[in-house]
């Protein structure tokens, strides 16, 4: 089945709480952290380790969902010459955690943050984590600061990382930003988010690299009676050219590291012929035109996710890019593989060091070869062990995406077993043809769906939900 995002809007009942919290039981993970863990992140956050370079008359802004409190990065645009400039503050997680200190075993052990629907479980403290070290409005952060020059066409010209104080001046949403953008109301450091953003895609075309803009499965509560439903939520285009920051930033820090001859890449192979050949079956089973002479990154593009059969061609999409891992090298040594084949560059996870475990370790190593020093003895000894460490994490963070996927779908339809809905069949196994994926119009579901008779992939179908039973985090559908 493919992997699917979901959200809540507001507060999830009682009998989704009660399946949530056994779903972290069964996969043991610890919500709290460790008395010597909390003392030691009380004790950091009052007194950080501060940089003597100050940036905080740049006037930056954050952009994140509404209700978001981790925040990792903000940024500033301006016009320089006929190109850009685009200034990224990123969070300086090691001006608080300490080697081999209490919080760093800690981040070790949990390695990313946990999303579930009723709750986040951080990576670091709450003090931390969105507190202290947090890009929040109006506060003075220490952070990783990147300076990236562009030209006209939104190439790189310059970059340079170091540390330094900075303050952002406002909270902003996609939806919001979207509609100032539209409107035309938006100042110039938002309003060019539009024109770098759209100037890093046509780059992203050229080289060949791939966006998924893959509509998200959201729990909304109803106004008139404060219960709950499920729907599709497609990105807006600022969630991509916010995205195409992030993007530019880590292919910046992947060049850097690959200049000094050490670091910590995210890479990705090139997927095998016989996973495209699939995808071709599929999109024709959808009724996608994919002609031959367009290629896989051009059909992406062309897709529109407010389409039901477009979505879930692009659902399917994301089966591509497993496989994905993260790269050791170090003394100039470059590994067999050094880039992401959907970024088709080289690229590394550098921005998200309150959410990652990996993205600090990144930020040093680029800090080091930008001020031309060795990379820090702490991060060398841990480098070894990061890949496996990440691996690790990234399985437990999928396990709990997909597990509480089918948990909330569980939930909201088990008082509706025996209705009849609308959907697409989406996936059919190969060696199972009475057995697939249903993609539901309304509510925003994707199921099981087991038949008699071989499925008709691509096809809009009628189906009976026949289970939906969230202790066993289970839906499932057949044939009206």
């Amino acid at each position: 089945m493919p992997r699917r995002h979901i959200r809540v809007t507001g507060a999830p009942e009682a009998p989704l709480r009660a399946a949530l919290t056994a779903l972290r039981a069964e996969l043991g993970v610890v919500e709290s952290f460790p008395p010597d863990v909390l003392e030691e992140a009380e004790r950091v956050a009052k007194a950080p380790t501060l940089p003597s370079h100050d940036a905080t008359d740049i006037p930056f802004f954050t952009i994140d969902p509404p209700a978001s409190t981790d925040l990792d990065q903000a940024l500033h645009l301006s016009r320089q010459g006929t190109g850009y400039r685009v200034r990224y503050a990123i969070a300086d997680v090691a001006a608080f955690v300490v080697p081999s200190g209490a919080l760093d075993h800690e981040a070790h052990r949990r390695v990313t943050t946990l999303y579930f629907p009723d709750e986040r479980i951080p990576l670091h403290p709450e003090p931390l984590s969105e507190g202290a070290a947090s890009l929040l409005p109006d506060q003075v952060r220490p952070a990783v600061l990147w300076t990236i020059d562009l030209d006209a066409e939104g190439r790189t010209l310059a970059v340079d990382v170091r540390r330094a104080l900075v303050r952002s001046r406002a909270k902003l949403h996609y939806a919001a930003v979207q509609k100032e953008i539209d409107a035309g109301t938006a100042e110039e450091p938002i309003a060019l988010l539009k024109e770098v953003g759209e100037a890093r895609e046509r780059l992203e075309v050229e080289r060949g690299g791939i966006s998924l803009h893959v509509p998200e499965q959201e729990i909304v509560e109803r106004a008139h009676d404060h219960t709950y439903e499920l729907a599709y939520r497609a990105p807006h285009p600022a969630d991509g050219w916010n995205a195409q920051i992030s993007l530019l930033t880590g292919m910046a820090a992947a060049d850097l590291m690959l200049s000094a001859g050490t670091g910590i890449l995210r890479t990705l192979p090139a997927a095998p012929d016989g996973a495209v050949g699939r995808l071709r079956r599929t999109a024709h089973a959808l009724h996608i035109d994919w002609p031959h002479h367009v290629s896989y990154a051009q059909l992406v593009r062309s897709l529109d996710p407010h389409r039901p059969h477009h979505a879930a061609f692009l659902q399917e999409c994301t089966t591509l890019l497993r496989g994905a891992g993260y790269t050791v090298f170090r003394a100039g040594a470059l590994p067999a593989i050094t880039t992401h084949s959907a970024v088709a560059a080289p690229y590394a996870h550098c921005t998200a060091p309150l959410r990652r475990l990996a993205d600090r370790y990144a930020a040093e190593i680029c800090l080091a070869a930008a001020a031309g020093q060795p990379v820090p003895d702490w991060v060398e000894a841990a480098l070894d062990a990061l890949p496996a460490r990440m691996t690790e994490g990234a399985r437990r963070a999928g396990t709990v995406e997909r597990e509480c996927v089918d948990i909330v779908e569980a939930a909201l339809l088990k008082d509706r077993v025996g209705e009849v809905f609308d959907g697409w069949v989406v996936e059919v196994a190969e060696r199972q043809p009475t057995v697939g994926v249903v993609q539901l119009e309304s509510p925003a579901v994707i199921g099981r769906l087991d038949g008699t008779e071989a499925l008709p992939l691509g096809e809009r179908i009628r189906v009976r939900l026949t289970q939906a039973d969230p202790a066993a985090a289970r839906v499932s559908f057949a044939p009206a």
